[in-house]
Formats: structure tokens, C-alpha cells, sequence
């Protein structure tokens, strides 16, 4: 099969805005002046924009600068290829402004892009700071730190310790984060830091957030761009986390018959949020309909309808006859907050159009007053339609670690991978060249052949790594079988993860990992610490009171785990305990997981196999860098990946971890005869023990 491998973003929400074509070319050009010059700033943009065909009839040189200069003052900054795009974006959208032709289809998404540039608004900001003085004034730690002041770089100061960025994170989505995890103290060390950052970033990513581009560094600089940045992330994360038919079935009035309810289950949360404004509007007798949270929220108008249909009780006549739209979003904010919405907006927020700013009111009205009933009829069909504990599970973990690896954004698996797009995305990240890129359709897709054109080599390409798919056709996919779906992604997902210990045996001759070696791996490990547990397969009962993992996981870093802090796991809040000490224990370290207390409670071996892999992973990942003398922290990767710059404090035996290299990453020999679900004998069994604490 011909390859292809286009030009890959790690935004995917940036590389939704260029065909490759335009990536190769834009990258072609950016690659020759740096070729050049070794190096591509902000001061080397206006002589190469205007060569561009999108700006050569609009923009002079001298005219770039200048608008490059309100965004960058230092001209001399050096830029990388994605932030070339984005100021490409950015220009792009000022060309249209000036000549008149709008592209209004992409107006919100543009928009969403142009806030990733070096310079977030100053309203966004207080927004942010707000948001956190409301929910975490009563925090037991960082009381002593709020309220914070917007005007001034307390968000920033108060960032670097990673203690803030991690209480957001159980805010966001409660029980993220085991508390006792976090290192809380006035004063912590750089070690401290990387652990509770490093922490954060895997946390970031298990309740869906992007953080391709954010390391542990990043955050102990608080470089502001990509601290907002995820907190802004994360704090829309919290405000959308109802808007969906599980947590909210009241939504299925939004639709007109039990046929659209699937559609409505698959749009996005932003999506969702339009359609119920829209639904009000048009009941409201609001003639136009809003399509972004921008410029179709300008005048005020839209706002004004909305509350009055939803709060007519603090219905202010005047608000519609205002001269002005400042006046009218004055009263719009006045009436809001009559119904309990905090005021976190200016009206100047809503004259000038800010998304994210107005995205986060429309959500706090939502959340204040939805104004849904509840249809019998539609909300029993609709309770028929969520899926069981086990699928739902299995679903999020799926979209997690799909969106970990940087394609486009899944909101909903089985909606989202039907027209086989996203399938082909990830195949192509875990397999580079193995998508032919030619033969591949890129959404929206009209024609229903091609959706399954885009599924059959998925199918193709699955067979070539030997997945077993007996019985399953791209046709399978395009119709939402959700069985199938998860068995497919449960494999794409296994054979990532021993890829990723496979590649790491420098010595391996090419002899694949299974089941089996993870097995033994993590049972020799608790034994060079000299303790007695052992688990006989990753399906064994005795996972469940957390003992074993917690004893896997001291083995590989001795001091991560506080014992005075576990319990020994014999009732149900026992096991819990230990189960989300461990999952975020293990985050700490540098482990990227999606894993659920339950799954360690009942012991769900597809999740408990990532777990022992990941820990795995880690811990050879460690002892390679270390023997190799080397002191960058592990690099990214998904599934079983150490987060860019997370390496937390050496290890206190890692002059043994790196002597026994050879025997934990060279000496793996596959016996591919061997058992998944059995311990047998194992080439790990000839493997030097060294002293308790090391290997």
C-alpha cells in the first residue's frame, strides 16, 4: 500500500483550519526561511505574509509589521510553525475585515484560534480570576491566598507551586485528583513542583483537556499565554459538564421526535449550548438564528430575548429600545443578575464579541435556569438511550486517550468514529505511513460511500497489524455498532501501548511484548522490594484492595508513596481510598492513565493491564535516560506515557536502576506461547534482584 503522511498539527482544532495542501505549502515557505536563517521570529513574517497569495492584494510589508506589532512588541521573539499559523489565522481574518468578505461558516472557530496567540484579553483574565476566588475561597490551603487580584501577576505566582491549577482541576470534574497527592506547602522544592505540575498535566488530559504542547516547565515559569490558556481549558470543561442527555435528559426538548435524539447525543457541548439558546430564541420570536458566540451576540439582542423568555419576572422593557448595544448589554448583564448569575462579564465583553467570555455567560444562564420540562414520553426513550455503566466507561476512556494523542477532538465515540476520519488520524499516530492519505475522505462527508470507503482501510489497515476482526467491516463502524467499536479501539489501543515498550528494548531484535512479560514484570518488581504480593493475572481478585499496585508503584520510585496513607483496603471506602491514591500516585509520577477508581475495584482487566503497563513504561523510560546519563524528562507518549518535562527527583537507588537496564529492557524474550492470564516461568526470573529499593 502507498503511504502517505501529511503535515500534522498538534491543535487539532488549528489543523482543522488548513487543508494539507495549504500545510505543506505554508510549511514549505516557513521551512525556507528558517533553513535560511536558522531561526523564524516575528520580525521575518511581514517580508514572508505578503508573498502569500491570501495577503499580497490586501497588505503592504510595512502594514503586516504594524499589526504584527500590536500583538508582538518584541519583534525579535522567536516563532514556530504553529504559531506562524496562527498568525496567519489571525491576519487571514483581518484581510476578510478589510475586504469585505467574510467567511462567516469558520467565523467561530477563527475566532476560538486567534485567543491561542501570545496576547489573552484582560478580561478573560479577571474572568478566570474570578472564577477561582468564587469556588476555592473556602479551600483549606489556598484561602490563605485569595482573593486574588486580576490587576496584578497573583494568578501567576500563586500558579507555580502546580497546588492551584490542581484544586481547579477537582473543581472542574470533583474527584480527579486524590488531594493527598498534591504536595501542599508554603514553600516547595523544584522536585515538589515537577511532581504536583506533572500531576496536573495527566489529570489536564483525563477530563479531556490538550496539553500536547504544555510541559511541567511551562507551568513552574507560569508562562501566562499557557497558563490561561489550560485554565481556561478547564474551567469550560466545568461549565459545559451538564450539557449532555446523562447529566441532563431534560435536553431531549430540544428536539422535535425521538429520531433527532441520537443526533442530539452526538453534538458537541458548545453545539449543544447553541441549539437550547436557539430552541428559546425561537419561542422568544427572536427571528434570527445564533450560530457562534461572537458576532451574533454583538448587539445585545439575542440576550435580551433569551432572559425574558426564561426569567419574564425581571423583564425590563427598555432593555430591547436601547439606543445603544452598550446600554442594551448593561440592562442584559443587570437583568442576569437578578436570576443569580455572578457578574464576571463587562458589557464592553459583549459589544466587543468575545466567545470565550460569552460562551461562559450563556453557559452560567444555562446552568441558572435551563427552562426545560421533562416530555415523558422523550425522557423515557432518551433513558433508553444512554448507554450502561460498563460501555460508558470504556467509551470515556477511549475518547481520552483519542484526544490525548493530539487528533481531531472526539466528543462522542461511537458518533464520532463512524465516518472512520478519527480512526484513520489515530492509526496514522500510533503507525505512522500507514494511512493512505489519498484514498481518504476528511469530514464533513456527504456521500455515505465514503464514510465507508474511510472505514474499509481502517479495517485494512487493522488486519495488517494482525488485529483479530473476525467478523467486522467498515460497515459496522458507519452504522454505530457500538460492541465492535470498543473491541476495535481496545486493540488500536493494546497494540500502542506495547509499541511503546517494544521500542524501548533497543536490543529486542524485534520480538514483540505481551501480556505475559507486563505480568511478570510488575510481580518481579514488588519482589526486588522484598514483599510477598503477587498477582497471578491482571484479572486476579486480590487487585482490588489496591495493596499490590501501591507496592508496584514505591518499587519504582520509593518515596512517591505516603503508607501512612493507606489503608488496608477491606471494605468498599477502603478500597476507594486506595484506588484514587493510587491513579493519581501514578499521575504524579509521569504516568498518563484513564483510569477510574472502579476499574481497580472490580478489577477491570483491559484498565488494569494500561495501569501495570504504564507504570512500566515509566519506570524503564527513567532507567534509560539514567543510563544513559541523560537529564531531559521522559518523553510524551499516550497510553503508557511520561508527560514532556515531568521526570520527578531521581530516583534514591537510581545507580541500580541503571546497572540492571540491560536485564529490564534487553533480556525481554517473548514466549509467544505463554499465557496472558498465567504467571510462568519468564526470562524477568533470570533477571539480577538487587537490594530492596532498587533492582
Amino acid at each position: 500500500m502507498t503511504s502517505y503522511l501529511g503535515v500534522q498539527v498538534s491543535d487539532p482544532t488549528l489543523q482543522n483550519q488548513f487543508t494539507q495542501v495549504e500545510l505543506r505549502s505554508l510549511k514549505s515557505k516557513f521551512t525556507a526561511v528558517k533553513n535560511e536563517k536558522g531561526k523564524v521570529t516575528i520580525g521575518d513574517l511581514p517580508s514572508l505574509l505578503v508573498t502569500l497569495k491570501a495577503f499580497a492584494s490586501t497588505f503592504k510589508e510595512e502594514e503586516v509589521a504594524g499589526l504584527l506589532a500590536q500583538s508582538f512588541p518584541d519583534l525579535t521573539v522567536d516563532i514556530d510553525f504553529e504559531g506562524f499559523l496562527r498568525v496567519y489565522l489571525n491576519l487571514q481574518g483581518q484581510a476578510n475585515a478589510k475586504s469585505g468578505h467574510s467567511k462567516t461558516a469558520s467565523a467561530f472557530l477563527k475566532a476560538s484560534i486567534t485567543t491561542l496567540l501570545h496576547t489573552i484579553s484582560h478580561s478573560e483574565r479577571a474572568l478566570y480570576v474570578a472564577h477561582i476566588n468564587s469556588y476555592l475561597e473556602d479551600d483549606p490551603f489556598l484561602k490563605q491566598f485569595l482573593p486574588l487580584d486580576p490587576a496584578t501577576n497573583d494568578l501567576f505566582d500563586l500558579a507555580k507551586d502546580g497546588v492551584l491549577l490542581c484544586k481547579l482541576i477537582n473543581v472542574a470534574v470533583p474527584g480527579t485528583i486524590d488531594e493527598r497527592a498534591i504536595n501542599c506547602k508554603k514553600i516547595l522544592n523544584l522536585w515538589e513542583r515537577n511532581e504536583n505540575h506533572t500531576l496536573c498535566l495527566n489529570s489536564a488530559k483525563a477530563i479531556g483537556c490538550t496539553v500536547v504542547n504544555i510541559g511541567t516547565q511551562d507551568l513552574v515559569e507560569a508562562r501566562p499565554h499557557l497558563v490561561l490558556g489550560l485554565i481556561s481549558q478547564i474551567i469550560k470543561i466545568q461549565l459545559l459538564a451538564d450539557l449532555n442527555l446523562k447529566k441532563t435528559p431534560q435536553l431531549v426538548e430540544l428536539v422535535e421526535d425521538n429520531t433527532d435524539i441520537e443526533e442530539l447525543m452526538s453534538l458537541a457541548p458548545e453545539k449543544l449550548l447553541l441549539k437550547w439558546m436557539n430552541f428559546h430564541l425561537g419561542k422568544a420570536g427572536y427571528e434570527k438564528r445564533v450560530s457562534n458566540f461572537s458576532s451574533d451576540l454583538k448587539d445585545g439582542r439575542a440576550y435580551a430575548y433569551l432572559l425574558n423568555v426564561l426569567a419574564p419576572e425581571h423583564c425590563n422593557p427598555a432593555t430591547l429600545d436601547a439606543k445603544t448595544a452598550l446600554e442594551r448589554a448593561t440592562l442584559v448583564l443587570d437583568h442576569a443578575e437578578k436570576m443569580g448569575c455572578k457578574r464576571y462579564l463587562k458589557p464592553t465583553d459583549i459589544v466587543e464579541g468575545s466567545s470565550n467570555l460569552n460562551l461562559a455567560f450563556v453557559a452560567q444562564i444555562f446552568h441558572r435556569r435551563s427552562g426545560l420540562s421533562t416530555d415523558g414520553k422523550k425522557y423515557a426513550f432518551a433513558e433508553m438511550m444512554t448507554d450502561d455503566v460498563q460501555t460508558s466507561r470504556e467509551e470515556r476512556c477511549f475518547r481520552l486517550w483519542i484526544n490525548s494523542l493530539g487528533a481531531t477532538y472526539c466528543n462522542n465515540v461511537f458518533e464520532d468514529v463512524r465516518n472512520g476520519w478519527i480512526l484513520l488520524e489515530v492509526l496514522d499516530k500510533i503507525k505512522p505511513g500507514s494511512v493512505n492519505w489519498k484514498h481518504a475522505t476528511k469530514p464533513p462527508i456527504k456521500m455515505p460511500f465514503r464514510k465507508v470507503e474511510n472505514c474499509n482501510q481502517v479495517i485494512k489497515i487493522g488486519r495488517q497489524l494482525k488485529f483479530s476482526l473476525v467478523n467486522l467491516a467498515g460497515n459496522d463502524f458507519v452504522q454505530g455498532n457500538k460492541k465492535l467499536i470498543l473491541a476495535f479501539l481496545w486493540q488500536l489501543m493494546r497494540y500502542s501501548m506495547l509499541q511503546l515498550l517494544k521500542n524501548l528494548r533497543s536490543h529486542s531484535q524485534g520480538k514483540e511484548v505481551t501480556d505475559t512479560d507486563i505480568l511478570h514484570w510488575v510481580n518481579k518488581k514488588v519482589r526486588s522490594m522484598g514483599r510477598a504480593s503477587r498477582i497471578e493475572n491482571f484479572k486476579d481478585k486480590s487487585i482490588s484492595n489496591g495493596i499490590f499496585f501501591l507496592e508496584l508503584l514505591s518499587s519504582v520510585e520509593p518515596r512517591v508513596v505516603n503508607w501512612n496513607l493507606v489503608t488496608k483496603g477491606e471494605s468498599d471506602d477502603e478500597k476507594r481510598l486506595n484506588a484514587t491514591y493510587i491513579i493519581s500516585v501514578a499521575r504524579k509520577l509521569g504516568c498518563s492513565i484513564f483510569v477510574l477508581p472502579e476499574d481497580i475495584m472490580e478489577v477491570n482487566q483491559k484498565m488494569i493491564l494500561t495501569l501495570a503497563a504504564s507504570i512500566m513504561y515509566w519506570s524503564l523510560q527513567k532507567a534509560v535516560e539514567e543510563g544513559e546519563s541523560l537529564s531531559p524528562a521522559p518523553s510524551s507518549c499516550n497510553t503508557c506515557n511520561a508527560t514532556p518535562d515531568a521526570s520527578p527527583a531521581p530516583s534514591v537507588c537510581g545507580e541500580d536502576e541503571s546497572s540492571s537496564i540491560a536485564g529490564d529492557v534487553s533480556s525481554l524474550t517473548i514466549d509467544d506461547a505463554a499465557s496472558d492470564t498465567t504467571v510462568s516461568s519468564s526470562p524477568f526470573d533470570n533477571e539480577e534482584v538487587t537490594s530492596a529499593g532498587g533492582e
